[in-house]
């Protein structure tokens, strides 16, 4: 049965138990549950909550005759995908460059796009993102949480982090005349009254977590050096968590990398210069690490590397080197790619390059789900195919815990116990 037929199928059953109960037996090969692999096990949703997982008999012997059943054969079920770096007002650099996007394209035709994007991430089986800074679009993204809540457009559960904060200076488009104020790609704050001030208003607009640059490409050669002090990063933090709120960090020098684990951030954006002791300091405070591998291979492949036929570039082998260094490590590792670098809806590249650069497939797909709930603070409602969570489902032709690949065969996206069209 091809996807739209199995669709349709789904949704003429599910229709005829509108008065009753909204009732739905899927009967795949196998469910990974976001940690392990059960062959020959079903799942019963009931309207959008998982009602019951376990092995087919157990399911079917007390399964009430107004159940949908939907036989899904060579098949696996997962708990939808979670996007742990995405920024859904970005497209790719190679259509439009950051700095043009930034500070030729209105917001409203950036939100629009941000809408389309947001539907290619849900139809791709990430029913959950992580929205980590608008890059210059200010709160939209608050707007654009608030149309996928209400239904007005599709798209996955949103985590946004509205406008995120820089130091004065590090990072906003450059080359412009000193007397030229240019609009930012993320909200410039500096020194206690202000830092505290830009926090607060993010959370006031509606940010669901503080993103901060912890480093940036300003050093005197051009180099990435650190932004803020330690202090700065900790009264950061420090404001974000009295409003039950986490702080990120991006940072990839060792020193940014240090300052942000030391103040307290939850969890790391790309790392790619972390050493064996920063490993040891994330293991031992509990910080997650997001290597966004795929954003760094797109970019090379932009400039022009034909990838499988040039050398690998010096970088990738060092970020490579990196990798299997920080597998051995314990650190957490959480799946993102910094989507909008390339494509929205191949978030997939990243579960691919994870496994490309040393994992096991079983280990991406943890990074991809339980690992990623658990380091989101939303463990209690998805990440995972668990009695009294929530029905985020994907279901792929193919076994992905074995060939990563298969995460792409896409038969069924289920939001909220919804089928997605």
């Amino acid at each position: 049965m091809n996807k739209s037929i199995l669709i349709i199928t789904i949704l003429l059953l599910s229709s005829t138990l509108v008065f009753s109960q909204n009732t739905i037996y899927l009967k795949p090969t196998r469910i990974f549950d976001g940690e392990k692999v059960f062959e020959n096990y079903g799942v019963l949703v009931k309207n959008n909550i998982i009602e019951q997982v376990g092995p087919y008999a157990e399911i079917e012997k007390k399964l009430s005759k107004d159940a949908a059943t939907i036989e899904l054969k060579n098949c696996t079920l997962m708990p939808g995908l979670i996007e742990g770096h995405t920024h859904l007002f970005l497209h790719p650099y190679n259509e439009t460059p950051w700095d043009d996007q930034v500070l030729r394209e209105p917001s409203s035709y950036r939100t629009i796009r941000a809408a389309k994007h947001a539907e290619r991430t849900l139809k791709a089986g990430f029913t959950t993102a992580r929205d980590l800074g608008t890059e210059g679009a200010g709160f939209d993204d608050v707007g654009l949480k608030m149309a996928i809540n209400e239904g007005i457009i599709l798209g996955p559960r949103l985590l946004i982090a509205t406008k995120a904060l820089v130091a004065t200076g590090s990072y906003a488009p450059k080359g412009f005349a000193s007397g030229v104020s240019v609009p930012q790609g993320a909200e410039e704050a500096d020194g206690h009254d202000d830092l505290i001030k830009k926090v607060r208003n993010q959370i006031g607009h509606g940010a669901d977590l503080i993103k901060v640059y912890a480093d940036y490409r300003w050093g005197l050669r051009g180099e990435t050096a650190p932004t803020f002090t330690l202090d700065e990063l900790k009264l950061i933090v420090a404001t974000a968590k009295s409003s039950g709120r986490p702080t990120v960090a991006h940072a990839s020098s060792a020193e940014g990398m240090r300052r942000a684990i030391l103040a307290g951030i939850e969890t790391i954006e790309h790392g790619d210069n972390g050493t064996p002791e920063i490993w040891k300091m994330m293991v031992e405070r509990n910080v997650y690490l997001c290597p966004t591998l795929a954003a760094g291979d797109a970019l090379f492949q932009y400039s022009g590397w034909k990838k499988g036929i040039d050398p690998e570039p010096e970088h990738l082998k060092q970020k490579k080197a990196k990798f299997k260094e920080l597998l051995k490590s314990g650190v957490k590792i959480l799946m993102g790619g910094d989507v909008g670098v390339f494509a929205h809806g191949d978030n997939a590249r990243e579960i691919e390059m994870l496994v490309e650069y040393g994992m096991k497939p079983i280990e991406a797909l943890k990074s991809a789900t339980s690992n990623s709930a658990d380091a989101f603070h939303i463990e209690k409602q998805v990440g995972r195919i668990k009695t009294g969570l929530l029905a985020d489902i994907v279901v792929v032709e193919g076994n992905p815990t074995e060939n990563i690949n298969d995460v792409r065969n896409i038969k069924i996206v289920m939001k909220d116990g919804k089928v997605i069209e």
